[in-house]
């Protein structure tokens, strides 16, 4: 009998092809839509960019596209833009050692043109137009088939378009794999929302493509902690812990390659989430790191109740020469000297800070927010657990026949009447249209009605829309049916409004900013006018908001040239502001008018200045849709009220008075309330029967 021995012959080894060693490598690098966008984001920020502007189709598998303002790649470099181990960022081996920039690799391009269609769309400061170019497989390729592949001039700004479009369209397996489109969105928000965080005065910009507004959008603040509170919510920011620390040798040499520093935004023992949520960031880089969370989570752990867990932010800052950034493909980990040391210093400090505030713990009575009852909200917390740090609110209205069965009990009598005492009244408030021997608790004043004006511009007609499709109803007949009860913080904005049986805390600059862009929408191209007499210069306006402005400097611009630009682009376009905002500006470049959205309310003149700034950068002015929904979001803060730090001024007394008698007559009557007003706006703080029961027990 002949035995085969083939099976036991070792196989032959053979080179692998050129292109399936990229598709192998490209699947290490780019495993989702969110690694690739975050190998993007730090691209524009090695760019220098400070605005970036994100578009997604489908989770980012249809489209992502990535827009920043920074400067730019050389035309002479885009015939290598997309092949494997090209950089600007390292020249040898030896400059990994003191790395300071993201990308060091030259992998990540290449690894999206083997796996999507790559085009970019780039301009530096010194050309004189952009440039697009196609990639696949890491080499130029004609955008037509019969042109050449060489990248062809265009219209374009200073900065990088960069769009990827049906990623994985050739590695079914790994398209299969991933979650489902709102999914793939959601960790999209996520890797935007915490490089936003981190990097406070670069403007980010989040959007599905197609969408008139964005999920994200963020303007340059001048700290950490003021990110958080615009990106996780006030509830987190309210209760954040600033901690920083330094090795113990932070000053003894100047050169030492093992000083260290950190920064941290922790949550005191008041905050408990329903997980951890740790945002970290070594040398400003990204990273995960399990054995930091698990310290963090260990020190909380104490501190907290079971089930409740912290928000930290964490940005270390090593010396790059004890720093390993090479030891994973999306550069997720790194390694670090004396890593066990710096962990255990950093756990000892927040900790130390944590209890120490502890000990005065405050807790606050929260039902949950408006109108779910118990009963209706147990079963449907059963049904689904969420992931979000907030839940979302579902209001139930009591049943029309309870009251006419019988009689209401004490816990369910309802205050209506607007004559009885407010907060406000019981405190010396001047009604600043009459004299001060008049009564304190005078009515709130009688609005006119608005009507809304015609126009056929299907940009207006999609945001009116908008509003329609985003509103959330029981929330908006809690507005127009509740009874004021007084502010209660001047600083935040903060006011008690009652509906029913329930007390709710209120951010009424929050409403009343969504109120005016709604009544700017309502008289688009139909305002009354605002006249200034006598007419301030636009010039003066500017000059005062940009030197009031910190910041500037890394604008790379003078204030004047700052002063200058915004002022052109305004007077260039005075005759549209003029025809559909009612904002004249003369020949002589003075203001005259300014749009009036409500005849019995006085916006505050001295945010006049950056409500003039703020319309050169915060203003798209290319697009039409975002043209006017920016301007109007403008207009609209600069309406809004802002905080009284001075109460006792006359004129802090008479905005009070116009903000109880007016404003909130005016969210009454005009308001439609959008559901996000729901996520950090409006809070349930008590209930009645509830109230009640609390009393039983005592």
């Amino acid at each position: 009998m002949s035995q085969d021995t083939s099976a036991s012959d070792p196989l032959p080894i053979r080179r692998l092809h050129e292109s399936l060693i990229n598709r192998i490598a490209a699947g290490e690098i780019i495993h989702r839509p969110a690694s690739a966008l975050k190998e993007l984001l730090e691209n524009s920020l090695d760019a220098r960019a400070t605005s970036i502007r994100v578009t997604v189709k489908d989770g980012g598998m249809k489209l992502l596209q990535i827009q920043d303002n920074g400067c730019g790649i050389r035309k002479a470099d885009l015939p290598i833009l997309a092949e494997r181990f090209t950089t600007s960022k390292i020249s040898s081996f030896s400059d990994l050692s003191r790395i300071t920039t993201y990308g060091f690799r030259g992998e990540a391009l290449a690894s999206m043109s083997h796996v999507a269609h790559l085009s970019v769309v780039t301009k530096t400061n010194s050309d004189t137009c952009a440039w697009k170019a196609y990639y696949s497989d890491g080499l130029l390729v004609p955008p037509k088939p019969g042109l050449t592949p060489d990248p062809k001039p265009c219209a374009g700004n200073d900065g990088t378009i960069i769009t990827i479009e049906d990623m994985f369209y050739n590695t079914p397996t790994r398209l299969s794999s991933l979650r489902s489109p709102s999914e793939e969105y959601a960790r999209i928000l996520d890797v935007i929302t915490k490089y936003a965080v981190h990097n406070p005065k670069i403007s980010f910009l989040c959007k599905k493509a197609g969408s008139p507004s964005p999920e994200i959008s963020t303007s340059p603040v001048s700290d950490v902690s003021q990110g958080i509170r615009l990106l996780y919510g006030h509830s987190t920011a309210k209760e954040l812990l600033h901690v920083e620390i330094t090795s113990g040798n932070a000053n003894d040499h100047i050169d030492d390659p093992e000083k260290w520093s950190a920064e941290a935004y922790c949550t005191n023992a008041n905050f408990q989430g329903k997980k951890t949520i740790l945002i970290l960031f070594i040398n400003h880089r990204l990273v995960e790191s399990s054995a930091i969370k698990r310290a963090i989570e260990s020190v909380y752990s104490g501190v907290l109740p079971k089930g409740a867990f912290p928000f930290v932010y964490l940005s270390i800052e090593i010396d790059p020469r004890s720093v390993d950034v090479n030891v994973h493909p999306t550069k997720r980990e790194v390694l670090f000297l004396n890593e066990e040391a710096i962990i255990e210093r950093i756990s000892d400090v927040i900790q130390q800070n944590v209890v120490g505030q502890s000990q005065s713990r405050v807790f606050e009575y929260q039902t949950l927010l408006p109108g779910v009852s118990a009963n209706s909200a147990s079963r449907k917390g059963k049904k689904r657990e969420r992931e979000t740090e907030e839940d979302e609110i579902e209001i139930e209205e009591p049943p029309a026949s309870a009251t006419l069965v019988q009689s209401a009990r004490s816990q369910h009598k309802v205050r209506t009447s607007l004559q009885d005492r407010t907060l406000e009244s019981m405190l010396p408030v001047s009604n600043p249209s009459r004299s001060d021997g008049d009564d304190l608790s005078s009515k709130a004043a009688r609005l006119g009605d608005i009507k809304e004006s015609h126009c056929e511009l299907t940009s207006i007609a999609e945001l009116r829309q908008s509003i329609v499709k985003n509103t959330h109803h029981d929330l908006t007949d809690i507005i127009r049916k509740h009874t004021f009860v007084g502010i209660v913080d001047d600083i935040r904005c903060l006011s008690l409004i009652q509906h029913l049986t329930k007390l709710y805390l209120v951010n009424h600059a929050a409403l009343a900013e969504e109120m005016f862009y709604q009544l700017a929408l309502m008289q688009f191209g139909n305002y009354r006018r605002l006249r200034l007499d006598p007419p301030p210069s636009l010039r003066t306006l500017l000059k005062l908001a940009v030197d009031a402005e910190s910041g500037t400097e890394r604008s790379g611009l003078t204030k004047e040239e700052i002063v200058d630009r915004i002022s052109r682009a305004l007077v260039d376009r005075r005759d549209m502001l003029k025809e559909y905002f009612a904002l004249d500006i003369s020949d002589s470049g003075n203001v005259l008018t300014l749009p009036h959205l409500l005849r019995e309310y006085t916006p505050d003149v001295n945010k006049l200045p950056t409500f003039v700034m703020r319309l050169g950068p915060q203003v798209d002015w290319k697009s039409e849709t975002e043209c006017f929904e920016s301007f109007m979001r403008e207009l609209a803060y600069f309406y809004s009220p802002a905080p009284l730090p001075d109460r006792g001024s006359t004129t802090q007394k008479s905005v009070i008075w116009q903000t109880e008698h007016v404003l909130f007559q005016g969210l009454r009557k005009f308001l439609v309330a959008p559901k996000s007003l729901l996520d950090n706006d409006i809070i349930q703080v008590a209930n009645l029967p509830d109230l009640y029961r609390v009393f039983e027990r005592c």
